[in-house]
């Protein structure tokens, strides 16, 4: 596998080596210490998945304190415009954002660490989305940042009379209103 940090320090796109023949192809999709050596250690401990049709915007959703995640994300079916957000106060960073595409097709994995808000945007038809996370889903310290807050930039590439989000995400703060890390 490629890794390849991206503008902001921690987050990283990784790009498997993928071996196609005629009967399809196979490709390591996760390896510990290749991981180690390259991100640092993460100790994942749960898979989820998610399916989603077009326009489906999910984020920018993370969680606080010491039940921040870091994340490994990844599409199986389908294209998705996956984002993260610095929300590091002290960061150098802070309020920049990385975006990549995930496809079925490029088989791109991408991660962000603790310390990130995080959203995806379905652009076919339909998508599966699968991602590892190195903590428990803790309903109490969840939060958020509006998708579209102008002072994060993120320039989605539909209408955004098109996306579909839930009401929760419409009433996420602005970056400026919300609770952020240190």
């Amino acid at each position: 596998m490629e890794y390849k940090e991206t503008k902001i320090q921690g987050v990283f796109i990784i790009e498997p080596r993928v071996f196609n023949d005629a009967r399809g192809y196979f490709m390591e999709a996760w390896k510990q210490a290749e991981f180690n050596e390259h991100v640092g250690r993460v100790a994942f401990i749960q898979d989820n998945e998610s399916k989603s049709s077009y326009g489906v915007l999910r984020g920018l959703h993370y969680q606080k304190g010491d039940a921040s995640q870091a994340k490994l994300v990844r599409v199986i079916k389908g294209r998705v415009l996956d984002v993260a957000v610095d929300i590091r106060r002290s960061s150098p960073t802070f309020g920049q954002h990385v975006m990549v595409e995930l496809s079925e097709d490029n088989k791109r994995q991408f991660f962000i660490p603790r310390g990130f808000a995080h959203g995806f945007l379905v652009l076919s038809d339909e998508a599966v989305f699968t991602y590892k996370v190195d903590n428990v889903y803790a309903p109490q310290t969840e939060a958020g940042v509006r998708w579209n807050d102008p002072d994060l930039a993120i320039e989605w590439p539909i209408d955004p009379k098109d996306v579909v989000t839930s009401e929760k995400d419409l009433k996420q703060p602005l970056l400026k209103d919300a609770v952020l890390f240190d």
